[in-house]
């Protein structure tokens, strides 16, 4: 199982590329797509109502191995490392792997508790125009540097025990959810509470 987290302030098709290559790559049989209710290394400034965001991610979601959820928010978390922990207590025979972009590998030892996560979790780290060297130089690349696995070994990633990590190669996505509100592409206006059904175990 797949956990793709974020802000999702708007969800593009950057954010649905790493689903379907994480499906791929990871052989998962489904990623959800986990809407922050809000991300403390963001500024709220700009930053969409929860259930727009939400929406948004639903809008590229199949429903079925890609799903949107508002897990984060029903939980009442906005740190991963808590996130993840409950996950994992809540579904103690699911093989949880988490996604994330060049960028977060870039910035991770700025998350709290971020070794924690590494140890609760395997990740997989796909790239990002203009990240890639970046994180691979990163204060965090070079302290797992040890825990690394080869990316011909993504298909197993999810049984390994943590801590283990991989870089996958795959075609990048330039496109950004800064670029789409630069570009007047996601409207602030009209957000709905709404409710969707929890994500299947």
């Amino acid at each position: 199982m797949g956990l793709l987290g974020g802000s999702f302030n708007p969800a593009h098709s950057g954010h649905l590329h790493i689903a379907q290559e994480a499906l791929r790559f990871l052989r998962l049989n489904q990623v959800w797509l986990m809407v922050s209710p809000g991300n403390p290394l963001k500024s709220k400034k700009n930053m969409a109502p929860f259930f727009q965001r939400l929406e948004s991610a639903e809008k590229i979601a199949d429903g079925k191995r890609i799903v949107a959820t508002d897990i984060e928010y029903r939980l009442r978390q906005r740190f991963t490392v808590k996130t993840i922990a409950e996950l994992i207590r809540r579904f103690p025979n699911v093989e949880f792997v988490w996604l994330m972009g060049a960028d977060g590998l870039a910035n991770f030892t700025r998350w709290k508790h971020w070794r924690k996560i590494v140890r609760l979790i395997p990740i997989a780290v796909f790239p990002r125009p203009e990240n890639v060297i970046p994180a691979l130089h990163s204060a965090a690349a070079s302290a797992l540097k040890k825990y690394y696995r080869p990316s011909r070994e993504a298909y197993i990633l999810a049984r390994q025990k943590p801590p283990a990590w991989t870089f996958l190669v795959s075609p990048q996505m330039k496109i950004s959810s800064t670029q789409i509100r630069e570009a007047g592409g996601f409207c602030f206006e009209g957000s709905e509470r709404k409710r969707i059904p929890p994500p299947r175990r």
